[in-house]
């Protein structure tokens, strides 16, 4: 009867479905272990399940060999039973209740369905362009004849992803070329940039990922014609489909298909150091004493080119510290730990003929080839260049031993740059392929050999692998992303809140900007202060720029010094709450900043919305976009009540609102009935001391039951969470109104046995309780009434808590009506 009711409502939406490539004749299908084989006239389909909501489907054409090898997918498909139905007019392919694939005969067609509904459908599906020109990116690529697999869209869905790009959230009616490419100096407007994915997520909620890696073309509906269509030159014709009851399912199954980020050094979450750049070792030292004395807090310094040359041209692929400039490189990156600062260091796949390692690199035959097998030379900005040839074993051993030296130095991050790779003719030749195959996984490539040189090296650290260029799942390998040589100037900041939140849709949640603004002479102090508080609420607070401004708020102006300050301030504060978001997202794919229309994935109205954000689950974030701006619009998500953050104004939820602006701030709400641990400004996270907090809980008669969990480690141990010794503590803080009685537990949910490296063991919590609008009748903490003040003026209680490590806390506040 379930069999009969599912082909009705399959014959009632295939009624809006475009028939496949008409030529394609059905012939058979069967199971063949894990996946089911479909054979047509021209080929046969793998159709495997890697869980309940993911499926995979490749097509092999005749004449062709099945290529199972992906860049991108780490998971294995489970275990499980397929069933396969073949009736009269089509094949039922179901694996465990959820996704399942749905085979027409004639006209032949691939649909996919989820709990009953039609999610998506091939439309051309498959088929060969014979003879139709790709030019891409300015004729640096052509083929005469390209490969597309084509899928039907629904009229009114938005389509978003793409990887990193500068056009507004729905993506629909671009034609996207997939080259990762720089682009220097981008606004508000950007087709092509350094970080592009063969990605698309829909409004209906589904993802499919488009699992090849050579360049091509990713058309969302550029034609109005209602057809997503994925173009290449070569390679796989394999995809997978993605679905889920939430966004955060989708993005839960889309890490879990192509790794994991790993968990970032806890000093990643501070602020950095970095410009266009440093010259000498006394320059490098001088900026972090400038910084101490001036007590702004700050937990790394960025190298770029000139710790291994004076010039910007001529020298790359020296790789080595330039010792007239840096005399001592060991004892100053010594220094620098000892007043708690990391030293990273850029690096490039370039190796210049004029620089020192040229002869080396050739002798050593790391380098990619031209056609007749040379090491490949050509001219690019910064001079006459071979590109390091990764997929050769002896480049990669080369590149990754140059590595492992800066690091028993004591350098502990990395920063990849023009990984693109900047500059790539598509006549150069690698161990593995022609650099049209493998120009946009070059990054990815690298990002893995860095992070394996940096584990080789020091096999206890957690790597920093900073990256402008990538593929899917880079976030595997502790890539954190940048978005690129950004324009600094307003148009320039606009774009950023977009590309941040499309990325982290893709499973990059650690993109960021050059905060302030990258290319150009522009002093602007307002736009200045405004990218730095938006930062705040960004994954990585990296101020960065070309020399002629300053970067680092040491050196602007005493008022921009002292807004920045505040600001990094604010970052550090709220260490105990985004150390938990990277946790999130290291266990369950979450990206850190979040679209509203995660919040609301009926609201249409949201889906092309960016200028507002979630950071975390807990609080809202309208940055501050535009000069001289006294009052914004914020949309106020309908799921919750909303507390300014800084006056404690309580907001109702499903509003779009006027709100004034400040200059030391931008608009920040906190969700009602949230906890949000804070901490005691720190010059340093190594000085950071998880056993004592603030933890602010915003009380609301509207938000009876609420629960959180703050998650802490030592900041620095390989796989906290799965490592054998397990040295980590998960937090639980819970509440409950009911009547005129406010009750709190507080609880280990997943404890461990401290030991001193963690720095946590009892706990001395400030609990805040925002929102008691009158003095309680009394308060009780583990069944003993205490005393404690009620602040009438900003209406908050205050409870001091001595919390033994292992044990249960019970806080009960009776309230007056």
């Amino acid at each position: 009867m379930k069999q009969s009711i599912l082909y009705i409502a399959f014959i009632l939406f295939t009624v809006s479905i475009t028939a496949q490539n008409a030529e394609r004749i059905f012939k058979s299908a069967q199971i063949e272990g894990l996946y089911v084989k479909v054979e047509v006239n021209d080929g046969y389909y793998i159709i495997k399940p890697y869980a309940s909501n993911i499926v995979e489907t490749t097509f092999v054409p005749n004449g062709e060999d099945l290529n199972t090898e992906s860049h991108a997918v780490v998971a294995k498909p489970k275990s499980s039973t397929i069933d396969i139905t073949e009736r009269a007019k089509d094949v039922l392919i179901k694996a465990r209740n959820g996704l399942y694939v749905v085979v027409t005969k004639s006209p032949f067609q691939i649909s996919y369905y989820y709990k009953e509904q039609l999610i998506t459908s091939e439309k051309r599906g498959y088929y060969k362009s014979e003879h139709e020109p790709m030019d891409m990116v300015k004729g640096n690529i052509v083929a005469d004849s390209t490969e597309k697999i084509e899928f039907s869209l629904s009229k009114d869905e938005v389509l978003y992803g793409g990887g990193a790009r500068a056009l507004g959230m729905n993506r629909r009616g671009h034609r996207l070329p997939l080259f990762n490419r720089a682009h220097y100096g981008y606004e508000t407007e950007s087709q092509l940039m350094n970080y592009t994915m063969p990605i698309v997520l829909s409004s209906n909620q589904y993802m499919i990922h488009f699992d090849n890696a050579p360049i091509g073309y990713l058309d969302l509906d550029s034609n109005g014609d209602n057809t997503l269509t994925y173009e290449t030159v070569s390679g796989r014709k394999t995809y997978q489909v993605i679905v889920g009851d939430s966004w955060y399912d989708i993005m839960r199954s889309y890490t879990n298909l192509t790794g994991k980020q790993p968990m970032l050094p806890r000093w990643a979450l501070g602020n950095f150091s970095s410009r266009f750049g440093y010259h000498s070792q006394e320059e490098v030292e001088m900026t972090i004493d400038k910084f101490r004395e001036e007590e702004i807090p700050v937990d790394a310094i960025i190298l770029d080119l000139y710790w291994f040359g004076k010039d910007i041209k001529g020298t790359m692929g020296n790789l080595e510290f330039l010792r007239d400039s840096f005399p001592n490189p060991k004892q100053m990156i010594k220094n620098l730990q000892s007043k708690n600062v990391e030293t990273i260091l850029i690096t490039e796949p370039f190796v210049l003929t004029t620089s020192n390692r040229w002869d080396e690199a050739v002798e050593e035959d790391i380098l990619a080839k031209d056609s007749i097998g040379n090491p490949a030379k050509y001219d690019f900005y910064f001079g006459n260049t071979g590109i390091i040839d990764i997929y050769n074993p002896k480049g990669e051993q080369w590149f990754k031993n140059i590595y492992k030296e800066l690091a028993n130095m004591g350098v502990n991050g990395f920063w990849g740059d023009l990984g693109e790779p900047e500059v790539h003719p598509n006549w150069v030749q690698h161990h593995t392929g022609s650099a049209s195959e493998v120009h946009n996984i070059y990054g990815h490539d690298w990002a893995k050999l860095v992070y394996e040189a940096s584990l080789e090296a020091n096999p206890n650290k957690r790597p920093f692998i900073l990256m402008r260029a990538g593929y899917s799942g880079s976030q595997r390998y502790g890539m954190v992303p940048w978005s690129g040589d950004v324009n600094r100037t307003w148009g320039g900041l606009q774009s950023q809140p977009e590309i941040a939140l499309q990325m982290g849709m893709q499973g990059l949640a650690y993109m960021h900007s050059d905060l302030g603004g990258f290319a150009g002479a522009n002093l602007d102090d307002e736009l200045y202060v405004r990218w730095l508080q938006y930062g705040v609420f960004n994954p990585i607070f990296r101020p960065h720029a070309q020399e002629d401004v300053p970067s680092e708020p040491i050196f602007r102006s005493e008022k921009a010094k002292r807004l920045a300050k505040f600001a990094i301030q604010t970052r550090y504060r709220m260490l105990p709450y985004n150390y938990n978001l990277m946790y999130e997202n290291h266990l369950y794919g979450k990206p850190l900043m979040r679209p509203l229309f995660f919040e609301e994935p009926n609201n249409t109205k949201l889906f092309s919305y960016s200028k507002t954000y979630l950071w975390g689950n807990d609080i809202l974030v309208a940055p501050v976009l535009e000069a001289g701006k006294t009052e914004q619009e914020v949309y106020f998500p309908k799921t919750s009540n909303w507390f300014n953050i800084e006056t404690d104004e309580l907001i109702e939820g499903g509003q779009t609102k006027m709100v004034k602006t400040h200059p030391a701030y931008i608009p920040t709400y906190v969700r009602a009935g949230a906890f949000i641990p804070l901490t005691k400004v720190v010059q340093s996270t190594s000085e950071y001391e998880g056993n004592r907090l603030e933890l602010h809980y915003y009380f609301d008669k509207n938000s009876p039951e609420n629960e959180r969990t703050v998650y802490n480690d030592n900041g620095s141990e390989i796989n906290p969470l799965w490592s054998g010794n397990s040295n980590y503590e998960l937090m639980k803080f819970e509440s409950i109104y009911k009547g005129s009685n406010l009750k709190f537990e507080f609880e280990f949910e997943k404890s461990i046995e401290f030991d001193e490296t963690l720095n946590s063991n009892d706990k001395t919590i400030n609990l805040i309780v925002h929102n008691i609008q009158r003095e309680p009748k009394y308060i009780k903490v583990d069944g003993k009434k205490v005393e404690v003040k009620w602040n009438s003026e900003t209406k908050t209680l205050t409870i001091p808590i001595n919390w033994e490590a292992l044990t249960k806390k019970e806080i009960k506040i009776k309230l007056k009506k």
